[in-house]
């Protein structure tokens, strides 16, 4: 009996495996190591990795269906959870931040979903569809490296570096152990709350956003999101930094809450679409959504650790280059038929 076990494993490791639901065919293996890979890259320059696996079950997998989009949502609920429930057991939690983008999301993600199925079911449409946004992606990152940008950026790097000095002033007055709870004084604390403001503050400064505003971004990201497969933190982030000139250490945690709770949304909308639509395969394949977010999982840690030996900048040109590239070869495929 343990010989036939161990022999049935080593076969379910070794041959090829069909995954049902989305009709894959490939070794176990193959999605935790493409995870590991992608997101350890990707995290150490900034950039979900669903973005990329998405491309990858596309144009290597051939996972073409509607359901590859709720199956790349299951990367972000496998590999998020564990850096969301550290921000709020730190109490770095933005909550306003985080329910006016999750508020704006969700019905974004609705209308992402139809679109997926209704309009963009072809490949070929998706492919298309995938570049532009891949492209959007790419080309930030590589125009993050234009000295104008990085004129930009200085600004907010010399704003963030004093963030960063007063939070340690704070916690070294605190007497504060790295991995305990922070004080009050270094918590993200809500001020007001209006429908048409919101104030919080922290290190003693306030901090103020258009409600409004950030809830049609939000729902403008929620729709993509949801046609994609994203969760949409690694798009609104940068607004929130750039735009709503909002300090990224009160943010972080409210974007990568609110990636977490729309990918749980968007494949909860899949799965209540599916019986309307029986003739596409709209469901996700949670298997394969949790081999990739395994691989995802293990990949943010090694990215975590890795990133002090690796220039930001050339890894992010790098990027840049290659998802850049990416998008133009399924937006050139597309024309050229």
């Amino acid at each position: 009996m343990d010989r036939d076990f161990l022999s049935g494993l080593v076969s379910f490791f070794t041959s090829p495996q069909r995954f049902p639901v989305s009709g894959v065919e490939t070794y176990v293996l193959v999605p935790v190591l493409v995870a590991l890979v992608v997101s350890t890259f990707t995290s150490m320059g900034g950039v979900s990795g669903a973005f990329l696996l998405l491309p990858f079950q596309v144009s290597v997998l051939n996972f073409t269906t509607p359901a590859v989009s709720p199956t790349n949502l299951v990367f972000n609920i496998v590999a998020i959870p564990s850096g969301v429930y550290r921000y709020m057991r730190e109490g770095r939690m933005n909550w306003p931040v985080a329910w006016v983008t999750i508020l704006g999301t969700l019905p974004g993600l609705w209308i992402g979903a139809l679109i997926r199925i209704l309009w963009l079911p072809d490949p070929r449409h998706f492919k298309f569809f995938v570049g532009g946004v891949l492209l959007y992606i790419g080309g930030r990152l590589l125009y993050d490296q234009t000295p104008w940008a990085k004129r930009k950026k200085t600004r907010i790097q010399e704003f963030e570096a004093r963030v960063q000095e007063r939070l340690a002033q704070v916690l070294k007055e605190c007497g504060y152990q790295t991995g305990g709870i922070l004080p009050p004084a270094a918590r993200v604390q809500t001020a007001d709350w209006s429908w048409r403001r919101v104030t919080y503050t922290f290190l003693g400064e306030t901090f103020s956003f258009n409600a409004p505003a950030l809830f049609f971004l939000a729902l403008v990201v929620g729709l993509i999101g949801g046609t994609y497969g994203i969760g949409g933190g690694a798009i609104i982030a940068p607004f929130l930094a750039a735009i709503f000139q909002l300090p990224i250490y009160t943010i972080a945690g409210a974007a990568l809450l609110g990636t977490l709770v729309t990918s749980v949304a968007g494949v909860a909308i899949y799965y209540g679409l599916a019986p309307f639509y029986p003739g596409q395969a709209v469901a996700p394949d949670l298997l394969l959504g949790a081999l990739f977010g395994l691989g995802g999982f293990a990949g943010m840690y090694t990215g975590a650790r890795l990133q002090k030996f690796i220039s930001g900048s050339y890894l992010r040109f790098g990027l840049g280059l290659v998802i850049t590239g990416l998008a133009l070869r399924y937006i050139v495929g597309f024309f050229l038929g």
